[in-house]
């Protein structure tokens, strides 16, 4: 490759200017942030235009042999970052052609600055030396300032960055969803299942933050930059990266970027055969947590915990089972996850997240009362049981298990400890913190509930349904006013979520506003399939608003899906006291009380549906026997 070009020092390439002196890349003059790579390589591409600059020059110049970076994936990500910038593709180029398994050349045409014409300069040794000097050290050119850098770079791809004094430790990070290059949809579910792997595992790694799923899942083929995506979850680090499955092979890149600066600070590649797959998950997620531990202040590391399978057939079950429980149709995904959990279960009797994940099954399935409560929590409690025998540090089996103690076994002294426990073993787990806070707004401690909802929106900066958890502590507050307010908000934000419409039905009805109410409930209904609470819920609405005919056609509806499969009794209680029909009422309480049905507890203390009952002497004595205050 030729070495005597004469170029300006800044050059212009349609709309955009690469400026060495000043390290940028600007577009209608306004400078563009980009990574030092690529930058770089967009130096030595414009420096050479026309011809092909080979990925074995490319590696010389960029990654020098002391640097421990996986090379193919460090330039590709380069390539992929400058193309996004300059807003080129692969498959039409306008700018940078890639020439397969040789390297890749600039295309597009170079101009420079009028004012610029006079002054050609050298370009290998003013353009790209310069941009260096700018963008990548900003030090005197001396021989042991040479040797410093270097000695930094090298500590910091073999022993993991740390950062430099003045520079901000990583406290906080997200794991964007890897992709699933192998283009097989048959496949989602294993990179799905990766991410949630690495997820679960660094949130073990000390005091870092780390985002959850619900929130990185949402940048599932985003074209959004890291910087931007790390400002919107409010992250230091960010890792991304891609799984290719092919044939019996199996290959997993990831590199670790520092957000403030877009600096990759460590990226890896591993590739295994697929009957060891359950080795390279493990291989890459210690990796990961090793490079983010470099990063954590002097203290801050905690002992790394994995409760896994070593039966890949097991584990793969496993990964489709949480892969499932995602699906939007819920009732369908429950049964697919319930069956894989159950496979892996059968491969490997000692897997403990398996019956973890199982029990979170029957949890849900009592919870959208697809199944009767008894059913539910004899086969959810066994499983989490189970769970815990095999790993007592498993935090979300705590959690599960503290749903289960508050809503079926009504020990609200068990329940609280395992949802606190929960968060003890593993600070950034969402659900955990989710389910304490309702736990809170359920026993009357409001302010507490809300305060624990604040840390899940510090852990989880744009996780729309906070705002539905707000609700929910409103909800037992019996504050209509604010419960309108709030709901108000989430149903802003979460438009396809009936949960925010039922709330906001139901604090219209507390407030007295009928007219408002039965729409939103009606919304709630629809969007839910007919979920058993929001039609009882419109029900008791038409009933207190006059409209008993309607209110009698879903009492109807309800008793018919008796014959079928469950419904709730205390849902039937409800209707039947909106109706002034205290006897019915009184009458599916008790069967409800009989069955140790979850919505007992959980709704007799704020439900205004059964308000009319309230001063009864008979339902004193259910509150007494459920063991809640009267």
């Amino acid at each position: 490759m030729s070495t005597s070009s004469q170029l300006p020092q800044v050059l212009r390439f349609g709309v955009f200017e690469v400026d060495a002196r000043a390290g940028e890349l600007r577009k209608g003059g306004v400078k563009l942030k980009l990574q030092e790579q690529p930058f770089q390589l967009l130096c030595m591409l414009v420096e050479h235009t026309g011809e092909v600059v080979t990925r074995e020059e490319l590696r010389a110049r960029l990654w020098p042999a002391d640097t421990f970076v996986d090379f193919d994936h460090g330039l590709n990500a380069a390539v992929k970052r400058l193309r996004d910038t300059l807003g080129d593709s692969a498959e039409n180029p306008v700018f940078i052609e890639t020439l397969a398994r040789r390297g890749y050349r600039f295309i597009g045409p170079i101009s420079e600055p009028p004012q610029q014409r006079a002054k050609p300069t050298k370009f290998r040794s003013s353009f790209l030396a310069g941009s260096i000097r700018s963008y990548r050290i900003n030090l005197a050119a001396t021989a042991v300032a040479i040797l410093v850098v270097l000695a930094i770079l090298s500590s910091v791809f073999i022993y993991g960055r740390r950062p430099g004094v003045g520079e901000k430790h990583i406290e906080s990070l997200a794991v964007l969803p890897l992709e699933n290059l192998s283009r097989d949809l048959e496949q989602e579910y294993f990179s799905a299942g990766m991410t949630d792997a690495l997820i679960a595992q660094l949130s073990q790694a000390g005091a870092v933050r780390i985002a959850s799923r619900t929130s990185v899942m949402r940048y599932k083929g985003t074209k959004k930059s890291l910087p931007e995506i790390a400002r919107e979850l409010n992250v230091d680090g960010v890792i991304e990266g891609s799984v290719l499955r092919s044939g019996n092979r199996v290959r997993i890149v990831a590199q670790l970027i520092q957000a403030r600066t877009d600096q990759q600070l460590w990226a890896g590649s591993y590739e295994r055969d697929l009957t060891d797959i359950l080795g390279l998950q493990t291989e890459v997620a210690q990796a990961i947590v090793k490079q983010v531990r470099s990063q954590l202040a002097p203290g801050q590391q905690a002992p790394f915990h994995s409760a896994t399978t070593m039966n890949p057939g097991a584990y793969d079950a496993y990964l489709k089972g949480r892969f499932y429980q995602d699906s939007s149709n819920i009732q369908a995904g429950i049964k697919k996850s319930q069956d894989y959990f159950q496979d892996a279960i059968r491969q490997d009797p000692n897997f403990a997240a398996a019956y973890a994940g199982l029990a979170d099954c029957y949890l849900n399935l009592g919870a959208y009362r697809w199944i009767p409560p008894q059913e539910a929590y004899r086969y959810g409690n066994a499983a989490v049981l189970k769970a815990l025998e095999l790993d007592e540090a498993l935090g979300e089996a705590h959690s599960t298990l503290g749903y289960l103690s508050w809503q079926y076994a009504w020990d609200w002294q068990r329940a609280e400890t395992e949802l606190r426990r929960s968060i003890d073993l593993n600070p950034n787990y969402i659900e955990g913190h989710q389910g304490l806070a309702w736990y809170l707004a359920w026993s009357g401690r409001g302010e507490d509930a809300l305060a624990e909802i604040e840390k899940i929106r510090k852990l989880d900066p744009v996780r729309p349904i906070t705002l539905l958890d707000v609700s929910g502590v409103y909800y037992h507050r019996r504050d209509y006013k604010s419960l309108i307010d709030a709901s108000q908000k989430s149903v802003a934000v979460n438009p396809d979520q009936w949960s925010s419409h039922y709330f906001l039905a139901v604090g219209q009805e507390g407030a007295g506003q009928f007219a408002k109410a039965i729409p939103e409930y009606q919304k709630a209904v629809e969007m839910s399939q007919n979920d058993t609470d929001a039609l009882a819920g419109l029900a008791h609405a038409y009933a207190a608003s006059g409209r008993r005919a309607e209110a009698r056609k879903i009492l109807e509806e309800l008793n018919r899906q008796t014959r079928t499969g469950y419904v709730s009794p205390y849902m039937v209680a409800t209707i039947h006291a909106g109706m002034g029909e205290r006897e019915k009422a009184f009458e599916f309480l008790e069967r409800a009380y009989q069955e140790r049905s979850p919505d007992i507890p959980y709704f007799l203390k704020a439900d205004l549906r059964v308000d009319v009952l309230r001063a009864d002497p008979r339902f004193q004595d259910l509150l007494r026997r459920v063991g809640l205050p009267q």
